[in-house]
């Protein structure tokens, strides 16, 4: 996260320390606030709505029950399948295996509430303490990378033989940092532009808190075909919350989808000149293994770190083949002409 933040700061840090004159330690210190501020102003606007949603959810259940109404014989053919599938197993796996398992827990002693309460404290406690621990590395890693991050890459070019190696280890890594940071501003730029679309949206649709639900598309927008398949689904249960019909519940979702495919088939794939058309099954393997490794935040950022996988593999002519089994990069047009044909 730190070096995937530091590639998208590199355009206004550049911008203060060379245009104003500002150090690199007192512009990264700045750039962090800027970033921490933005991020908290958002989370406070946002928490407060999402925590109602979640307190009301519970009570909605009977309305949501009624309003769909029409399901539940064919989901009441699925619990009754599932139930006996669920006896025939229990039968042929036998339960006198059960009886000794049951006879021990019974003849156990219920903990105590003092004991349950210390548990739950001491597993927010614990919880916390990784949270503030990775935020902690989080920033001072993002804060020397914006401060001596340069500095890395002078020492990497002096220890280099020839001036050859030296110009050419240069000019690919300002081609990678070119092409990534670009990459990166440009989705988060577009998936801006998604969250205040949504957000316009829902609040033309009547639906409550549309900076929730801005909010929401715009971090459901980074994780490819899994994401926008989650928004639906989530603005299709929120407008069965708010409308008194089910089928109008289709409206917030199917707005929702309308944007997303006017944005990711038509305007991010113009922008970026299909320049990145990675394989969809690595997309799927990784989102699967980032979120297997680091949970949501690996979900959000198992496309960028594709990305930088594919034109580092690009920039580099021993690892160009790799580059091409991720994606397809198309070829520069010729003076001949050759790359048309």
């Amino acid at each position: 996260m730190a070096i995937i933040i530091y590639l998208l700061l590199q355009t206004p840090k550049r911008l203060l320390c060379n245009r104003l004159r500002i150090p690199a330690p007192i512009t990264s210190l700045l750039l962090i606030l800027a970033l921490f501020s933005l991020v908290g102003a958002v989370g406070a606007a946002v928490s407060v709505p999402a925590s109602g949603w979640i307190a009301k959810a519970p009570e909605s259940l009977p309305t949501l029950q009624e309003k769909l109404g029409f399901l539940r014989r064919p989901l009441g053919y699925v619990e009754q399948g599932m139930q006996k599938m669920q006896q025939l197993l229990e039968t042929q796996g036998g339960t006198a295996e059960r009886r000794p398992q049951a006879e021990a827990q019974t003849s156990a002693a219920p903990p105590s509430t003092s004991a349950g309460i210390g548990s739950v404290g001491l597993t927010v406690l614990s919880g916390t303490r990784a949270v503030v621990g990775n935020l902690f590395m989080f920033v001072v890693m993002l804060f020397f990378l914006l401060s001596s991050g340069e500095s890395l890459l002078r020492r990497l070019v002096e220890v280099m033989p020839r001036f050859r190696d030296k110009r050419r280890l240069v000019e690919i890594s300002e081609k990678i940092e070119q092409n990534i940071s670009g990459y990166l501003l440009t989705i988060t730029i577009m998936n801006t532009l998604v969250g205040i679309a949504v957000g316009l949206a829902t609040w033309a649709c009547g639906l409550p808190d549309p900076l929730l639900w801005g909010t929401a598309a715009f971090l459901l927008n980074y994780i490819p075909i899994l994401g926008p398949f989650c928004g639906v689904v989530v603005f299709f249960f929120v407008g069965l919350f708010t409308y008194q019909t089910w089928w109008n519940a289709f409206i917030p979702a199917g707005l929702y989808l309308l944007i997303h495919v006017l944005e990711g088939e038509t305007i991010t794939p113009m922008l970026l000149a299909r320049r990145f058309t990675l394989n969809p099954v690595l997309v799927i393997l990784s989102l699967f293994f980032w979120d297997y490794v680091w949970g949501v935040i690996g979900a959000l950022l198992a496309v960028p770190l594709l990305t930088i996988l594919k034109i580092v593999c690009d920039e580099v002519p021993s690892l160009q083949a790799l580059g091409h089994v991720i994606g397809n990069t198309p070829k520069r047009d010729d003076a001949t002409g050759a790359a048309r044909t």
